[in-house]
């Protein structure tokens, strides 16, 4: 078991590696002058002493194997670099956006997993009857809903038409509420994204809970529990829902992750100050350091939420322990 441990983190040592390794390679192997991936469109504006200097700054004056270790350096200081376009730092530029991006996924991803699990369950059990079918023809129907359209649709519905919520921002601006008032203004921004990030994630929860309900309702330890004289309430929730939560749990990890490179269409749409509209600002204004520290942090939320469901997977289901 220790060693298949040890393994499993080599395993995400590597992709980390080769991550990094490809996120610091790409942009320097792009064609084109090397300076655009420092100063983007400005770069026409620089003197040739301001270009040297920049050159100098960033290191690309030095042999590639030398900027690959300066690089992970920086990493390890979790230095990103300089924003030219924005003149600050990309650190603290990620650290200014990445608590929205955090404060709607784990919402979507917490109302996601409640629906999705209670109507893959309940689907499970009535399967074949009209409310089985008629659940997973409309969870088939989300699914293949593009994101900016949903959002666009909920922007016209609930901002536009009704006028209940505000259709863009996190935050009211100029706003100078306090308090529990500052606190509700944050939720009616983020009820529309959080919205559409659901209704995009639960049809996945709901048809991993019902093929996972249909298997473990063919086990021998259901009919042994209904034998036993066992309630159908107590059969259901007790044993068919505890043991069919493993793959779901694993699939909420999954989308956890996922959920941040998802982020960039539905932030952009409702202009919400996100980590996901920073990537989006940043392709429009060809500020390529940002472009490339987002993408790296994309990467890692990736890895993290695969090594979540790897830890998560073993205490839900005992018989994967050994293995």
């Amino acid at each position: 078991m220790t060693n298949a441990r040890a393994m499993r983190a080599l395993q995400y040592l590597l992709v980390l590696v080769i991550a990094v390794t490809l996120n610091f390679l790409l942009p320097r192997f792009m064609p084109g002058n090397p300076l655009a991936l420092i100063a983007g469109v400005d770069v026409g504006l620089l003197t040739l002493e301001q270009r040297a200097q920049l050159v100098a700054d960033a290191g690309l004056d030095q042999p590639l194997i030398f900027q690959y270790f300066a690089y992970w350096g920086d990493l390890l200081r979790f230095d990103f670099g300089y924003s030219f376009r924005q003149s600050r730092p990309i650190v603290d530029m990620i650290i200014e956006r990445l608590p929205w991006t955090l404060l709607i996924t784990g919402a979507s991803l917490i109302v996601s997993a409640v629906i999705g699990i209670v109507f893959g369950a309940i689907s499970a059990w009535r399967r074949g009857r009209p409310s089985d079918v008629g659940l997973l023809s409309v969870m088939i129907a989300l699914e293949s809903l593009p994101s900016f359209w949903l959002g666009m649709l909920l922007v016209a519905i609930f901002a536009v038409q009704l006028g209940w919520l505000p259709s863009f921002g996190a935050v009211t601006p100029a706003g100078r509420l306090e308090g529990m008032d500052a606190v509700l203004d944050v939720v009616r921004h983020a009820i529309l994204p959080v919205a559409t990030l659901s209704v995009l994630s639960i049809p996945g929860v709901y048809l991993t809970m019902r093929y996972s309900t249909l298997s473990v309702l063919g086990e021998d330890f259901i009919r042994t529990a209904r034998a036993k004289g066992a309630t159908e309430r107590r059969v259901l929730f007790r044993h068919v829902a505890r043991n069919a939560l493993a793959p779901v749990v694993t699939v909420l990890a999954l989308r956890l992750g996922y959920a941040f490179g998802g982020t960039v269409v539905i932030e952009t749409v409702f202009s919400y100050p996100g980590l996901g509209r920073l990537v989006f600002e940043s392709v429009s204004g060809r500020d390529y350091p940002v472009m490339q520290a987002a993408f790296l942090v994309f990467t890692v939320a990736v890895l993290l939420a695969n090594l979540l469901a790897d830890l998560l997977y073993p205490l839900l289901d005992p018989r994967t322990r050994a293995t």
